[in-house]
C-alpha cells in the first residue's frame, strides 16, 4: 500500500464530513441567514435618506430611528385604513346576508328550473354549522401552536429591525471592519459594490414609493369623482399593490376599485376599468422611464422570472428581495461583461414598423443584395467605358498602367482629369481627341 493511501482516505473523510456538518449549519441557521439578509437590504434601502439627514448635521442613530418612524406611520396607516374597509365590508355583507341569500335562491329557481325556498336552505343550515363549531373548536384546541407562531413571526420581526438600525446607524464603522481584512485593491471593490447595492436598492424604494404616491392621487380623485365607495382607501390599495408587486401586482390592485364599482353601477365600473387602463399606459411610457431610469433598468418579463424565483428559493422574502438583488446584480454585471455593436439585419431592427417601414425594406434590400454580389463572381467589364459610379475611382488600362479619376475611351479620347485610353495613353490638361489616342495639341 503506498504510503500516501492512508493519508488520502483520511483527507477524503474529513472533507465529506465538513461538508455534511456544513449543509446541517446552513440548514439550523437558515432562519437567522434570512433575518441577515432581510435586515441587510432593509439598511441599503433606508441608507441614502440617513446619509442625506447625517451630511446636514444629524446623528446617524437619530436619523435612523426618524426613518423608522416614517416608515411606522405609512405602514400603519396603510393597513389601518384596509383593516376599516375590511370590517366595514364584513358588517354590511352580515347584515345583507338574508337579501342575499334570497337573490341567490332566486337566481337558482329561474335558471334551473327548481323550487328552492329560504326555509329548506336554513333546514340544511344546522349541519353546515355542526362543521363549522367542529372546525372553529379544533382551531381553538390549537391556539398554543397559534400563540407559538404568532410570538416567532414578532421575535423575527424585532430582530429585524434590530439589525436594521445597527447596520444603518454604525454603517461606516461596519465597512471599515469589513475592509480591515482586506488588501487595498479588494477594499475598493467591496466598497464599489456596496455603493451599487446602496444605489439601486435605496433607488428602487423610493421610485417606487413616489410612483404609488402620483398612482395613490390619480386613483382617489377619479373614484371621488365617480363617487366610489371607499375612494381613499381604493386609492392607497392601487397606489401600494401595483408599485411593489411586480407586474401581477398591476391586475391585483385594479380589480378591487372595479368589483365594488361594479356593485354600485356598471357604467360605473366600466369607466373605474377604463380609467385604470389609461393610467398605465400613462405610466408605462411617460411616468415610469423618467423616474426609473437610473434606478432598475430591468425588463418585466425578467423582473416576474426574479420575482418566481425568490419566492421558489426563500419564500415570500425572496419575492421582496428579488428585484433590489437582481438589479445590484445586473450593475455588477455590466461592469465586467463587454458588449459589442449589434449588425445591421432585418431581425434585429427594433423600429416602428409603421413609422420606419421604408427603413426596414431598404435595410431589407440592401442586405439582400449585398448577399447576391457576395454569391456573385465578380468579373471586369467588357470596354473600358463606364459611366457609372466606378469611374470616378483610378482604374487600371489594359496595358497595367493606371488611370486617373476620370473616363477612357476606345478611340483615344480623354477627359480633363487624365484618363488613360485603351493604348495606355492620356490627357492631363484638358479634352483631347485623336486618331489611335494621340493627345492633341
Amino acid at each position: 500500500m503506498p504510503s500516501w493511501l492512508p493519508r488520502a482516505f483520511v483527507l477524503f473523510g474529513a472533507t465529506v464530513l465538513m461538508f455534511v456538518a456544513g449543509l446541517w449549519l446552513l440548514e439550523r441557521l437558515r432562519s437567522l441567514l434570512l433575518l441577515l439578509l432581510t435586515s441587510l437590504f432593509l439598511a441599503f434601502a433606508i441608507e441614502p435618506a440617513v446619509n442625506w439627514l447625517a451630511a446636514r448635521g444629524w446623528r446617524r442613530g437619530l436619523a435612523t430611528g426618524l426613518m423608522f418612524v416614517v416608515i411606522g406611520i405609512c405602514a400603519g396607516a396603510f393597513f389601518g385604513v384596509l383593516g376599516s374597509l375590511l370590517l366595514s365590508q364584513t358588517t354590511t355583507l352580515i347584515s345583507g346576508f338574508p337579501g342575499y341569500v334570497d337573490q341567490v335562491i332566486d337566481w337558482i329557481n329561474g335558471t334551473f328550473g327548481t323550487h328552492l325556498s329560504r326555509s329548506n336552505v336554513l333546514t340544511r343550515l344546522p349541519t353546515i354549522t355542526d362543521e363549522l363549531s367542529k372546525h372553529v373548536s379544533d382551531l381553538a384546541g390549537n391556539v398554543w401552536g397559534i400563540g407559538a407562531t404568532a410570538a416567532g413571526v414578532l421575535f423575527q420581526g424585532l430582530g429585524v429591525l434590530l439589525f436594521t438600525f445597527y447596520l444603518s446607524a454604525q454603517g461606516p464603522q461596519f465597512r471599515r471592519a469589513v475592509c480591515s481584512l482586506l488588501p487595498p485593491r479588494r477594499q475598493r471593490q467591496v466598497l464599489w459594490a456596496w455603493e451599487i447595492a446602496i444605489d439601486k436598492t435605496g433607488g428602487y424604494i423610493y421610485s417606487r414609493a413616489l410612483l404609488a404616491v402620483f398612482s395613490a392621487v390619480a386613483h382617489f380623485a377619479v373614484l371621488w369623482m365617480l363617487d366610489v365607495p371607499y375612494a381613499l382607501t381604493l386609492a392607497l390599495w392601487v397606489g401600494v399593490v401595483s408599485q411593489f408587486i411586480p407586474t401581477v401586482g398591476t391586475y391585483l390592485a385594479g380589480a378591487v376599485p372595479v368589483l365594488i364599482a361594479l356593485a354600485s353601477s356598471p357604467i360605473t365600473a366600466l369607466w373605474v376599468l377604463l380609467f385604470i387602463l389609461a393610467y398605465q399606459q400613462f405610466e408605462n411610457y411617460l411616468l415610469q422611464p423618467r423616474i426609473t431610469a437610473r434606478t432598475l433598468d430591468m425588463h418585466p418579463a425578467v423582473a416576474f422570472g426574479m420575482v418566481i424565483g425568490g419566492t421558489a428559493v426563500i419564500g415570500p422574502i425572496g419575492a421582496l428581495l428579488a428585484l433590489p438583488v437582481g438589479a445590484s446584480l445586473q450593475a455588477f454585471l455590466s461592469a465586467y461583461i463587454r458588449r459589442y455593436t449589434v449588425e445591421d439585419h432585418p431581425l434585429t431592427a427594433v423600429t416602428a414598423p409603421r413609422r420606419h417601414s421604408r427603413t426596414h425594406l431598404a435595410l431589407h434590400r440592401r442586405h439582400r443584395d449585398s448577399g447576391r454580389q457576395d454569391r456573385q463572381p465578380q468579373t471586369p467589364p467588357d470596354d473600358a467605358t463606364n459611366d457609372g459610379p466606378d469611374s470616378r475611382t483610378n482604374d487600371r488600362t489594359e496595358d497595367g498602367t493606371r488611370g486617373g479619376a476620370g473616363v477612357g475611351t476606345n478611340d483615344g479620347t480623354g477627359d480633363a482629369t487624365g484618363n488613360a485610353t485603351s493604348d495606355g495613353t492620356g490627357d492631363g490638361t484638358g479634352d483631347g481627341t485623336g486618331e489611335n489616342g494621340a493627345p492633341s495639341a
